[in-house]
């Protein structure tokens, strides 16, 4: 019996950190060139490789570890609502806004900039969670912006630069700023018809805005979209931080949310006390105004929770690489591999669906189809990859044991962090509405969906079957009691048309039979016999 010092550590895996998470990112790799990205392969090549760093992972820790503050008055008494962050957060804003990920889609003329733009920020993201709250509304914010031309030709050429500027001061003396949204209010959550701030006509499209919001994302923005109800009905503005005079606006943080994940981000409480704001668009059309914006938001809640899925699952496989246990490493153990399959599946699943809808942005405007098409896969995408998202980290961390449940790992991050994107932007039962209401009212969105998943017909016979039967369900007159099962259906028929189309076999046959034909389980974990495990998981796993 070999004696062991107390001190020794072994059977224990190296950190995962130090690797490119582009290049060790397979199923990424290949649908960034698919969907037209190829000419941003070396830039996700290099911010990969920054990543993936020890170093820049460490900013995620950092920045979670130690959460904004916020100052309500200085030590003199006057009131300045800002809101301090650790060092590590303006790392992170920095090194996102230099590489574009909030405005590469709006500089770039090139065909496939929204999958570049996707791509990257899908990298970032697996750094952390927090800082993509800010950066992604700075980039969604620009077509809502765009419907009031003279607000886009004054903010676009500070929002649009690939620079950060943290300073808390007028807009017009800064070289980059940052957009920031507040719609919900405490009495009506996702129902924003119910809210109660008033917008009172200053004229020439100014208003003084007096009420309250109950979430307010990243206050220390420069500026924020924000519904309040106007004479002409519910409106949207853009409220800025200071006013044209040079005066702060009377834009009061009460508190931040001390909320379950997502802590790196300042999310807050904020009442206005007749706050100066302009109006975008014409009164009485807020929500669909807003909504330009919201339809980039719901993309990158898709991108995020992949993102986030797709970090998990290289944990769990690294780890299940490096540690033994009964005599056989973990990845060697027939039920691991079957988990861990399965999971290599569903990420791979999340990645295809989402570089997908980024591909549907691309095409929009210049195809009515590729218009209607992102319009009701987005909200597919993003109910049911930020739903699955959850239970995959969860069972990633579980495969990494109790390594897993200590704030030392990033899976203890990544499991509190995870469930926000289901719930920002409309929970899931705002999703599954919208798409039923598209089918009502743009008949032209189900055509579309239906052209994009018989791209793959003939091409395995579960899938076949199942879209049949999703079909009839369809037709059901209590389609929106089912809501929630019909748009699962549609967003699986659309991963296993992607996987059928693009993937190996062994992945996408895998997928089909677990998902579709219902070989697999209600957890993961329980795909059929038969699958090769090692050629799924391998395909996934980060090689150091």
């Amino acid at each position: 019996m070999t004696t062991r010092s107390p001190h020794e550590v072994f059977n224990q895996p190296p950190p995962l950190e130090n690797y490119n998470v582009f290049e060790q990112d397979v199923a990424l790799c290949e649908a960034l060139r698919r969907e037209g990205g190829s000419w941003g392969e070396a830039q996700a090549r290099e911010f990969g490789a920054v990543c993936g760093q020890a170093e820049t992972l460490r900013l995620g820790d950092l920045a979670n570890r130690y959460p904004p503050t916020l100052r309500t008055h200085d030590r003199f008494g006057h009131r300045i609502d800002e809101v301090d962050f650790h060092p590590a957060w303006h790392d992170l804003m920095r090194l996102g806004l230099k590489a574009g990920t909030h405005s590469l889609p709006w500089t770039c003329e090139q065909r496939g900039a929204h999958v570049v733009r996707a791509t990257l920020m899908m990298l970032r993201h697996q750094i952390e969670e927090g800082a993509s709250c800010p950066i992604t509304m700075t980039f969604a914010v620009v077509p809502s912006l765009r419907l009031q031309p003279e607000l886009a030709v004054e903010w676009e050429p500070r929002l649009l630069v690939n620079d950060y500027d943290p300073r808390c001061t007028p807009a017009s003396q800064k070289r980059a700023v940052l957009f920031g949204m507040a719609m919900t209010e405490r009495q009506g959550g996702s129902d924003v018809r119910a809210n109660t701030t008033r917008a009172e006509p200053l004229g020439d499209g100014a208003y003084a805005l007096t009420g309250h919001k109950w979430f307010c994302s990243a206050p220390m923005c420069d500026a924020f979209l924000v519904l309040a109800q106007a004479p002409g009905g519910l409106s949207c503005f853009l409220l800025p931080r200071w006013k044209p005079d040079g005066t702060r606006n009377a834009f009061h943080i009460l508190r931040l949310k001390d909320k379950v994940g997502n802590r790196s981000n300042a999310s807050s409480e904020v009442e206005f006390h007749g706050a100066w704001a302009q109006r975008i668009g014409e009164e009485g059309r807020g929500v669909a105004n807003i909504m330009e914006m919201v339809r980039h938001t719901r993309l990158d809640c898709a991108l995020g929770s992949a993102a986030t899925l797709r970090r998990a699952v290289a944990e769990a496989t690294h780890h299940a690489a490096h540690r033994s246990t009964f005599g056989k490493r973990l990845l060697d153990q027939p039920l691991m591999q079957n988990v861990l399959a399965d999971l290599c599946l569903e990420s791979e699943a999340a990645t295809v669906l989402a570089l997908r809808l980024a591909r549907s942005f691309d095409e929009a405007p210049h195809s009515a189809e590729a218009r209607a098409f992102a319009r009701i896969a987005v909200a597919i995408g993003k109910y049911w990859i930020t739903k699955r998202a959850v239970a995959g980290v969860a069972e990633a961390l579980e495969c990494t044991g109790g390594n897993g449940f200590v704030e030392e790992s990033p899976l203890a991050r990544l499991y509190r962090d995870v469930p926000v994107n289901a719930i920002w932007e409309g929970s899931g039962n705002i999703q599954c509405l919208d798409v039923l209401r598209a089918f009502r009212k743009e008949p032209g969105s189900l055509e579309a969906l239906w052209a994009e998943i018989s791209l793959a017909r003939g091409g395995n016979p579960h899938l076949d079957r199942f879209v049949a039967r999703l079909e009839r369900e369809l037709q059901d007159a209590e389609v929106e009691v089912r809501a929630r099962r019909v748009v699962e259906g549609l967003a699986l028929a659309l991963q296993a048309g992607l996987l059928v189309r693009c993937a190996p076999s062994a992945v996408a046959d895998a997928f089909c039979a677990s998902r579709l034909a219902g070989e697999g389980g209600l957890l993961f974990g329980a795909l059929p016999a038969g699958i090769d495990f090692a050629a799924v998981i391998e395909r996934a796993r980060p090689k150091l």
